[in-house]
């Protein structure tokens, strides 16, 4: 026996106690760290690292339970398994939190300096990773803790410096001017994904632009007229005959006066608009390529804080939107504005400041993207690249890879990964080196100044699933023996931007894909199916839910709520279906509990299976077969069918059948049927609770640890093995008995409740068996019709007539009549029986017509065709006989 007894159970379940029990009993024995099997075949999640920017929310909630689901089912499975659990800095996100807190105590970033400001941020990192690890336990998450990485240890930071300094040598990082996403509020470049798109309602602005030799004019269009300020030229298509003969000639800006080219370019599309289009190299990312190409000057005419500079004239020191009513009001008075039409378009935001993005030109560090895209896009299309879950998704991160752009990687902040590049004083070249240097690589000089940017919060985060293995050490051992990992999961709101980071990254540094699956699920999102927002007030905490429902019943409603990929309405009634769900499995094994005091767990030998009742030999089938799917369901990450899977073989086969059926002999059958009956719940019971622990890991354990058990099962379920499939359970014969006597079961009680005969009241019972081996069936098998029919007397009997009143049912292979004169009304049994006759009419004509259907019998598999034929004669028999008890009930 184990360390724990049968002892008895409370009457209720109570989730804060198990749960604050249990986690801390886990993590104190250390059953979640790697390392402990060291034969055994590894298996590896490295955790999206959640940003230390407050606390986590209900997505966090789904993706983490996933990740524990698998881990748990594989650490159980045998395999050496590592979660391995971490935080991302997250750069601008973070140093946001920290200045807006600032901002409160009237302080900025400046007024301490960046040594102190980055004292402060690491404070606020300390709590929120303290907040963050809080949230894990409540919600049961079996992370090995020992190996807890973030993004800016020292391990990591190595791994970023190694990474930067390849790609430099390598041509692959360089230093640039370039248009980027420019936050003016947070005055720092942004990540695509940093920028957020926003439908808002302006204005499109008709500008007429003279003619410096005064022969006419050319109408341009634009949603920001402040940016015409820095115009350096007009483009035409060079094919369009409106305007050819133009290319060349010179304009005048209005207000400022500065002379422009007409030029021509296949950039612009003819039908558009007027056809001809304003240039702003310096605040457009397609004018900087068209002024590439033409050599034209780049004109900034905005500062980093998005106020007009020197170069917008009289509107120098205007705030940009405040320029641009000014000018339009100036415009309007030179008579050049043509028109202002209601427009709607899409404009970036910033995720973290909230500020209207400006396209900026500014001297960052970018990442030529093209070489490292190439050999992912080859190694997805060779059939060899990562497994993406729904397959679906492949496409999306095909596409976007293959449309890649460089990556602008500098961020103008002081919390991150500082660029490693140094400054030269004498000769003012950069020294790339992953260690500080002493000297210029150019000059020799000593005079060297390091770069004030950071690197792109994505940067770091891309290396994740090897950085946090050890590499670049050499033998590094949990590098050799972890990666690559097996499965990221992830939500479908990242694929472009870490996903995809992440694959060209370790093809380049390990040769290696970072895992082999991709699981994509989708967002949580409110009972509407809108997505949850500060602004709406419809987020759900994860931490009043567990307080409320228990963590088991989350972690249960989000994994088997979700189909892949797609989105997940967040229903609190889903939730309690969940709990309804724990109770049950509570309840029931209170039951088992209390018929197994002083039962000593033994297995299982053929001499007892021999022995085994029907409802035995059925039960052990269909846990066999339960055990079959969940590991196939979960392999194939198919949760949701997972799920349902194991609530059906728990609350049908297990709770609402087999315990009833074991009554019996637990309370009326001799020693021995009682001790095989004993034997069978247990070992159900225990192999039950092994399958559903990944999903509800709490209620398992505590359940488990009053279950008399062998002392092989251990110490904890979390480590128990795993149920696998075992031929010797399959028991086809007893299944079939086992259906016949619950088909009989339920169409009895179906009769009672149609004539409102209480389940108490005995009744008289007769049964016409089809044949000689169904009546030795029900026979041997009598005890259970007496008991779950409650008969006063039960006749079985091929031979059998209908009493001339009575109800009846007919199930596959028999008749039952129930004669209850007196208590029902004949007219009304008659109108039962044709209801029951047009509803096999119907299944006969349908099954004809499919069998009549030369497409599907032509298609179809044999075994499918004899199957539907299987059922029309077996509905054609039912019809008969209903026909027969209609003309005998008439008669």
């Amino acid at each position: 026996m184990s360390e724990t007894t049968n002892q008895g159970m409370p009457t209720t379940y109570d989730p804060k106690t198990a749960e604050s029990k249990w986690y801390d009993r886990w993590i104190e024995r250390g059953y979640f760290e790697a390392g402990k099997r060291p034969d055994a075949k590894p298996y590896t999640i490295v955790i999206p690292p959640p940003n230390v920017t407050g606390v986590l929310h209900i997505g966090h909630a789904l993706d983490f339970s996933l990740q524990d689901i698998l881990v748990r089912a594989k650490r159980m499975q045998g395999y050496d398994a590592l979660w391995l659990p971490g935080t991302d800095h997250a750069g601008i996100a973070t140093q946001a939190k920290v200045e807006a807190k600032l901002r409160e105590e009237g302080v900025t970033r400046y007024d301490l300096g960046r040594e102190k400001f980055l004292e402060e941020v690491w404070k606020w990192k300390e709590q929120s990773a303290k907040t963050i690890r809080y949230q894990w336990s409540k919600m049961g998450l079996s992370l090995d803790y020992s190996r807890e990485r973030f993004t800016l240890d020292e391990g990591l930071s190595n791994a970023v410096r190694e990474v930067f300094v390849r790609l430099y040598e390598k041509g692959l990082i360089y230093r640039g001017k370039k248009i980027i996403n420019w936050d003016p509020a947070a005055r720092t470049a942004l990540s695509d994904i940093e920028v957020e798109y926003k439908e808002v309602q302006g204005g499109l602005y008709h500008l007429q632009y003279p003619l410096k030799d005064g022969s006419g004019h050319l109408t341009v269009a634009t949603t920001r007229p402040e940016t015409m300020l820095g115009d350096t030229a007009v483009a035409v298509h060079p094919e369009d005959e409106r305007y050819k003969h133009l290319i060349g000639k010179t304009l005048v800006l209005p207000i400022l006066g500065r002379e422009i080219p007409i030029v021509g370019d296949e950039y612009v599309e003819k039908e558009f608009g007027s056809g001809a289009v304003k240039i702003t190299p310096a605040h457009d990312p397609n004018d900087f390529e068209v002024g590439l190409r033409h050599d034209l000057p780049q004109i900034l005419v905005m500062d980093e804080s998005g106020k007009m500079n020197a170069n917008a004239g009289k509107y120098n020191g205007m705030d940009r939107f405040e320029c641009r009513k000014a000018i339009v009001a100036d415009m309007k008075e030179l008579g050049v504005l043509l028109r202002v039409e209601e427009h709607t378009h899409q404009v970036g935001h910033s995720e973290r400041s909230g500020a209207v993005v400006e396209p900026y030109l500014s001297t960052q560090w970018f990442v030529r993207m093209q070489p490292l895209a190439e050999r992912a896009i080859a190694q997805q299309k060779s059939g060899e690249g990562v497994n993406f879950v729904p397959d679906r998704f492949e496409k999306t991160y095909l596409n976007w890879i293959e449309n890649i752009r460089d990556w602008c990687i500098s961020r103008q902040l002081w919390w991150g990964h500082r660029i490693p590049a140094w400054y030269c004083k004498d000769c003012g070249e950069p020294t790339v080196a992953s260690h500080d240097p002493s000297a210029c690589s150019h000059c020799g000089g000593t005079k060297l100044e390091q770069d004030n940017d950071v690197l792109d919060t994505w940067f770091s985060s891309g290396l994740w699933p090897f950085s946090t293995l050890g590499w670049p050490e050499k033998d590094a051992p949990d590098f050799k023996k972890y990666y690559p990992t097996d499965v990221l999961v992830t939500g479908y709101d990242i694929i472009f931007f870490w996903v995809a980071r992440m694959i060209f990254t370790a093809l380049e540094f390990t040769d290696r894909n970072p895992f082999k699956d991709v699981l994509i699920h989708g967002l949580v999102r409110d009972a509407e199916g809108r997505k949850m927002s500060k602004s709406l007030g419809n987020g759900v905490d994860p931490l009043e839910v567990i307080d409320q429902y228990g963590a088991d019943a989350m972690r249960y409603m989000l994994s088997t709520g979700i189909t892949p990929g797609q989105d997940l309405r967040f229903r609190f009634e889903r939730v309690e279906q969940a709990r309804n769900f724990a109770n049950k499995i509570w309840n029931a094994s209170r039951f088992a509990l209390m018929n197994l005091e002083g039962f000593e767990a033994k297995e299982l030998d053929e001499a007892t299976i021999a022995k085994l009742s029907t409802a035995d030999r059925w039960i052990l089938h269909r846990l066999n077969e339960a055990a079959a799917n969940v590991t196939r369901l979960l392999d194939a990450y198919e949760f949701g069918e997972t799920g349902r899977a194991l609530y059906d073989f728990i609350w049908d086969d297990l709770c609402d059948w087999y315990i009833e059926f074991a009554k019996l002999s637990l309370y009326g059958g001799d020693a021995e049927s009682k001790a095989r009956t004993q034997t069978v719940l247990a070992y159900v019971l225990d192999r039950t609770l092994r399958l559903l622990h990944p999903f509800m890991p709490y209620i398992t354990e505590e359940i488990w640890s009053h279950l008399p058990r062998g002392a092989e099962a251990g110490e904890t379920i979390t480590l128990a093995a795993w149920p696998e499939p075992d031929a010797k359970w399959e028991a086809p014969s007893q299944v079939a008995e086992m259906e016949l006597l619950m088909a009989m079961i339920r169409s009895i009680r179906n009769v009672r409740a149609e004539v409102n005969v209480p389940p108490s009241k005995k009744i008289e019972m007769i049964v016409k068996p089809a044949t000689e081996e169904t009546q030795r069936i029900l026979e041997a098998n009598r005890h259970y019709v007496e008991r779950f029919c409650n008969t006063s007397s039960l006749t079985i009997a091929i031979e059998a007539q209908a009493p001339e009143k009575a109800m009846s049912a007919i199930v596959t292979g028999a008749e039952m009549f129930l004669p209850l004169a007196g208590l029902i009304d004949i007219e009304q049994e008659v109108a039962r029986l044709e209801k029951e006759l047009k509803t096999l009419h119907a299944e006969v004509e349908r099954v004809e017509k499919k069998l009549a259907n030369p497409g599907f019998v032509a298609k179809a598999p044999a075994s499918v065709i004899e199957e539907e034929k299987a059922k029309m004669n077996d509905y054609a028999d039912k019809r008969e006989k209903v026909l027969a008890r209609i003309a005998e009930l008439k008669g």
